[in-house]
């Protein structure tokens, strides 16, 4: 019961990063690709270290030190970014003047009609994203234990394939981000789709190093995919309203996410 509350606790704190993080990462950026896809890449590259280093923390520390250790480097963190705040306050006006001109300027002008089918889209999106996304980053490492018998010899090997996979993929979203700052994002959107309904179908009876080279390209395009919908939300949504349409967005995907494991 402590250990629930706790985690309860921890995830209410941590849940202010999507709807407040993201927001501050595209406000006052006319080309928001790329920033989206690094800020993903270091929340990738955070799942994919999570699983060695608290298997690390346990095995020389306890199982308390992969709660402990994580909470002292966010607090302090934490700590960091409040005096970066407060050794910028003399700035705050000229910061508020740019956000006023970015909330009048800086989204693209839509109908109610067309704006209500374009979050449809969004939403709908959204939720297929976090089923896809979940239930590949849960499944890989069982998919690996598997389909990698050859190489993959002990749970270590398959945990290490498992975070080169994620690593990797994670990198995906740096060359999405980039084509959405270039191109029209419905077309790069049916690109990466297309390329997941691809590897997918090829994945079936594949075996050993064939079928680490589809996962990686699979996880690739999976990964790829998710500054996309951010990026549309930066640019039709004024910034008063942006961190809400964040949050509800990942409403629907974590709650899609929770939904997929079963």
């Amino acid at each position: 019961l402590q250990i629930g509350i706790g985690l309860f606790a921890i995830g209410l704190f941590a849940a202010i990063y999507h709807p407040v993080g993201l927001a501050l990462v595209v406000q006052g950026r006319e080309n928001t690709g790329v920033p989206l896809a690094v800020n993903g890449i270091f929340g990738n590259m955070g799942v994919a270290c999570a699983a060695l280093i608290t298997a690390v923390l346990i095995d020389h520390a306890g199982w308390r030190s992969a709660f402990i250790w994580p909470g002292v480097v966010s607090i302090a963190t934490g700590m960091a970014y409040g005096a970066l705040l407060y050794a910028g306050r003399g700035a705050g006006a000229e910061v508020n003047h740019r956000v006023g001109v970015e909330m009048a300027t800086g989204t693209v002008a839509m109908d109610r009609r067309l704006l209500g089918r374009v979050f449809g889209i969004i939403f709908f999106s959204t939720a297929l994203e976090g089923l896809i996304f979940q239930s590949t980053t849960f499944t890989l490492p069982k998919v690996f234990d598997e389909r990698l018998a050859e190489v993959a010899v002990s749970a270590t090997l398959v945990g290490w394939y498992a975070f080169v996979v994620f690593a990797f993929a994670a990198f995906g979203q740096l060359v999405v981000g980039y084509l959405v700052d270039r191109y029209s994002i419905r077309s790069v959107f049916a690109l990466v789709v297309a390329l997941q309904a691809i590897f997918f179908a090829s994945m079936p009876g594949l075996t050993g190093w064939r079928a680490l080279a589809v996962s990686m390209a699979f996880m690739l395009v999976v990964f790829g995919q998710i500054p996309i919908n951010d990026v549309l939300i930066g640019r039709i949504t004024r910034s008063e309203w942006r961190s809400r349409v964040y949050a509800l967005c990942y409403i629907v995907s974590f709650s899609v996410m929770a939904s997929s494991i079963p």
